[in-house]
């Protein structure tokens, strides 16, 4: 149920980005408050009285630090990838980057490694790559190549750092505490670009689409972290399913929701995805 609820939040992500840029909405003030409003929302889920010493002396506190300074920075990384080679290759480079937590948890938890798991998480990428790509659009991975290869490892190291803090210092009653500290960390850093672009006439538009990313974005997290707390599936099996499914529904949400169009290879690449998916939770 976890795992199903963070592929359905994150799938909402994607919703909610099309939705404001379909009204000329500030993206970037919107992603600031939306970051405000799932630190509160983290912090009010959490039950013990908030102190330095279950947030700053934390043993996670520095893991957020970093999380939260990678939130933000890797999401202007993935915004200068679209525009400079394609919406399909910053895409790609994000979702492909799943291959880097998948190896973490097979080499350092020593994770399963059956015929069948390496066979679907090798469909699952296949699957990422042809669902990800649209034949409309403005495709160029030879064209500033140093931005899709930062875009690939800054999200693949954010995975990867999620699942090594929670495994290692984050218990479970922390983690609406540890969610919230990664998105004020990432909030305070949105604040001082906004103060350096001077984007300071916020309307209302903005603070509604900031609210309803900040619920959305929360619960991805929350529940991506809830998932990995639990015993049921490897985290390497958790985030191919994970990011497949994402990839899946969101490209299926935009056929039907704002009539995107889907080529022979999309099709095929969702095909994929649920053959990856059975094969992998399967084994």
């Amino acid at each position: 149920m976890y795992l199903l609820l963070s592929i359905l939040c994150s799938t909402l992500i994607f919703v909610v980005f099309k939705t404001i840029n379909k009204y000329n909405i500030s993206t970037l003030q919107v992603i600031v408050l939306n970051y405000f409003v799932a630190c509160a929302i983290g912090l009010f889920s959490f039950e013990e009285k908030i102190t330095p010493v279950n947030s700053i002396k934390s043993d996670w506190f520095l893991g957020a630090l970093f999380l939260g300074f990678l939130f933000i920075s890797i999401f202007f990384v993935m915004a200068k990838t679209a525009q400079n080679n394609g919406v399909s290759v910053a895409s790609v480079a994000s979702k492909m980057s799943v291959v880097l937590p998948i190896i973490f948890g097979i080499y350092v938890y020593h994770e399963s490694t059956g015929l069948q798991k390496i066979l679907g998480i090798v469909l699952a990428l296949v699957a990422v790559y042809l669902t990800s790509v649209k034949s409309s659009s403005n495709v160029n991975f030879k064209k500033n190549l140093l931005l899709p290869i930062i875009l690939f490892f800054g999200s693949g190291t954010i995975d990867t750092t999620i699942k090594y803090i929670e495994t290692t210092y984050v218990p479970e009653k922390s983690i609406p505490l540890f969610s919230a500290s990664i998105f004020g960390i990432a909030a305070i850093l949105g604040i001082i670009i906004l103060v350096i672009k001077r984007e300071f006439d916020i309307t209302l538009k903005a603070i509604l689409g900031g609210l309803t990313l900040g619920i959305i974005n929360y619960g991805s997290i929350y529940f991506l972290l809830k998932a990995l707390d639990h015993e049921l599936f490897e985290s390497s099996t958790l985030f191919t399913v994970n990011n497949v499914g994402v990839v899946m529904l969101s490209t299926l949400t935009g056929l039907i929701f704002f009539k995107e169009h889907l080529s022979k290879t999309n099709w095929a690449g969702i095909l994929l995805a649920v053959i990856s998916i059975i094969l992998v939770t399967l084994n």
